[in-house]
């Protein structure tokens, strides 16, 4: 990718269009889709649009249970293994038992996340949001590798948010070790890997015809919240003194169900068939982000820098084999 192709490609989507228009003519039958975080919030509803264009899903789920009831009204059969970003076993295990299982998987959907949470420490002791929302997916993912590679067109779409542009990278401390913690720099450094990983993920898929995109799916209220009180949430505009949704932050927000399209286009619109490495959002691809840039909107630089998407990856993997 280079800087140039970041511009929008006038996709005829909306913001806000719904699964049903993204999804109008494609045809997933013989696909197999595995979608992280695939039973909370967005994920259900991406789920949802795959498994009604024909697509065979797997949702990797810490909750079993919880899965099963929350996708219980999706018209078709999920399979949901066992896996918990959080434990590189489990991770590993997954990416194990699907590389026997499956001959290929065509679209890979990096969904799962979590944000602006306390302090905590996963794995050999990363930071929590890092830990989570990157480095499991990219233990995943890279586990995956001999499957993304077999699949047909294979699309790859990491999620990311517009908070990434709250936070570079900490190459000197990318675990809070020594730096004071800021839950909302933590998360945006961690969404800021997430774009990066999907550049450098796209290198390495390109010998095989596959593509890796990142999405921002916009402002949504989902259970991602969960770690936010009313309180913060009237400070940073989007609730009313009354703690109801305000009228600003009902224009920007989008449904569950609109929140999922970007993900959906970045997966299979035949606009992207020859494109890859890309930062998107509300159904198209993102302008790079300038000073008259909406903070709502656009990427900025460091998330998409081809050195940085390199210097992540091979950090990312010299931290895998620690462990």
């Amino acid at each position: 990718m280079s800087a140039a192709d970041q511009k929008p490609l006038g996709s005829g989507f909306a913001a806000k269009s719904e699964p049903d228009e993204l999804m109008a003519g494609i045809d997933l039958s013989g696909k197999t889709a595995i979608v992280t975080g695939g039973y909370s919030g967005i994920g259900v509803e991406t789920v949802r649009a795959l498994t009604k264009a024909g697509a065979r899903v797997i949702v990797p789920c810490r909750n079993q249970e919880k899965a099963k009831v929350t996708l219980a009204n999706v018209d078709a059969e999920i399979a949901l293994p066992f896996m918990d970003l959080t434990d590189l076993p489990s991770v590993r295990d997954f990416s194990a038992k699907m590389n026997a299982q499956l001959e290929r998987v065509d679209l890979l959907i990096n969904n799962a996340g979590v944000m602006a949470c306390p302090l905590a420490r996963v794995g050999p002791g990363w930071e929590s949001q890092f830990g989570t929302n990157h480095m499991g997916h990219f233990a995943m993912t890279t586990g995956l590798l001999p499957l993304l590679e077999a699949g047909e067109d294979t699309r790859v779409v990491a999620l990311t948010s517009i908070a990434h542009k709250r936070s570079g990278m900490l190459w000197d401390d990318i675990q809070f070790d020594e730096t004071p913690y800021d839950k909302w720099t933590a998360y945006g450094q961690a969404k800021t890997a997430n774009s990066l990983f999907a550049l450098g993920l796209n290198r390495r898929l390109a010998s095989s015809g596959g593509r890796a995109f990142t999405v921002h799916p916009g402002g949504i209220f989902t259970p991602l919240q969960r770690h936010l009180s009313t309180e913060e949430q009237i400070e940073l505009g989007w609730l009313g003194p009354d703690g109801k949704v305000n009228e600003a932050a009902r224009d920007i927000f989008k449904t569950p169900t609109q929140g999922c399209t970007t993900s959906l286009w970045a997966a299979t619109s035949p606009m992207l068939a020859d494109k890859g490495g890309l930062y998107c959002e509300d159904c198209d691809v993102a302008a790079i982000a300038t000073e008259a840039s909406l903070p709502y909107l656009d990427v900025a630089p460091w998330a998409v820098d081809d050195e940085a998407a390199e210097r992540l990856w091979h950090l990312s993997e010299a931290l895998l084999a620690e462990v």
